[in-house]
């Protein structure tokens, strides 16, 4: 018998990568693109100088301190200026005036008149005393009717005045005006107090001239008109409210400004009085106290 040669067995390499197992509940994350890095521009922030904020900050402070200067302190500042005249009633006195008054309504509460007779034997005594009798064309002041009793019971020249409203009618409130108030001999004239434009200047002055003549044909005498400075000025400067005696407010000035003719002059709103629990306006005539008498009604 001849022999086969034997036969060779060739081992086949081994895998030394392991498969990727694959499973349906994990799936597979997208592969994100390579992309080139981009440079990101960053602005450029504009600061200022701690300089110009320190002005900036100083200027503000400035114009602040100077605008509550002008409205809030000027105004009142002849309050605290050195009194180089005589002083009264809490405030410094205008000089060269003898017969000195006041105006009060319900806001100075209940007047204790006989101590208020009290100031006729210092310096400055009070002569005369305007109340407030009525407002509009329907309001009346709770104490005029006691003050006005009052005042002519402790021996007060005393006068009566109306504060005008321009959205009324002036007939309306000229008639209130006339059921508030019965003048007698010795009394003051009527007066008209007007310190709201309303919305027409026109139509304001025609109003107020209703006002005045009606007032004027049943009084028999000519009223007064009160108003302050700049309003005389700039509405009812002219003949036709110029033939009025006027009452003049002008607060924190050593004299009256007005250069026009004018009968009393309204100087503070601070004064303090005996007998009077509030402050109250102080006035002066403008004349001699037997003038004051001749301005009064004759009946």
């Amino acid at each position: 018998m001849s022999k086969q040669p034997p036969i060779s067995v060739v081992n086949k390499p081994r895998r030394t990568t392991p498969r990727k197992k694959t499973t349906s509940s994990s799936p597979r994350k997208p592969q994100r693109k390579k992309t080139g890095t981009r440079k990101k521009k960053v602005a450029k922030k504009w600061s200022v100088p701690a300089w110009v904020y320190y002005v900036l900050m100083g200027l503000v402070t400035v114009a602040f301190l100077g605008a509550f200067f002008y409205f809030f302190i000027r105004p009142y500042s002849y309050r605290w200026k050195p009194c180089y005249g005589f002083k009264a009633y809490g405030v410094c006195m205008p000089s060269g005036f003898h017969v000195h008054g006041i105006d009060v309504s319900h806001y100075q509460g209940t007047i204790n008149w006989k101590m208020l007779t009290q100031t006729r034997q210092g310096k400055f005594p009070i002569h005369f005393v305007f109340m407030k009798a009525s407002e509009g064309g329907d309001y009346g002041d709770r104490a005029f009717i006691a003050n006005f009793d009052s005042a002519k019971a402790h021996g007060f020249i005393r006068g009566a005045y109306h504060f005008y409203n321009p959205k009324t009618d002036p007939i309306r409130q000229a008639d209130f005006f006339i059921n508030s108030v019965k003048l007698d001999s010795g009394d003051l004239p009527p007066v008209l107090d007007i310190e709201k434009r309303g919305d027409d200047e026109k139509t304001l002055r025609r109003d107020l001239k209703l006002w005045l003549d009606r007032i004027e044909q049943y009084y028999k005498v000519k009223p007064i008109l009160y108003t302050s400075y700049k309003f005389k000025t700039r509405y009812l400067n002219d003949s036709v409210f110029d033939s009025y005696p006027y009452w003049i407010a002008h607060y924190y000035v050593d004299s009256v400004e007005y250069k026009g003719d004018w009968k009393f002059w309204q100087h503070t709103d601070v004064g303090i009085l005996p007998g009077v629990s509030e402050k109250v306006d102080l006035n002066i005539f403008n004349g001699s106290l037997e003038e004051l008498q001749k301005m009064t009604i004759k009946k």
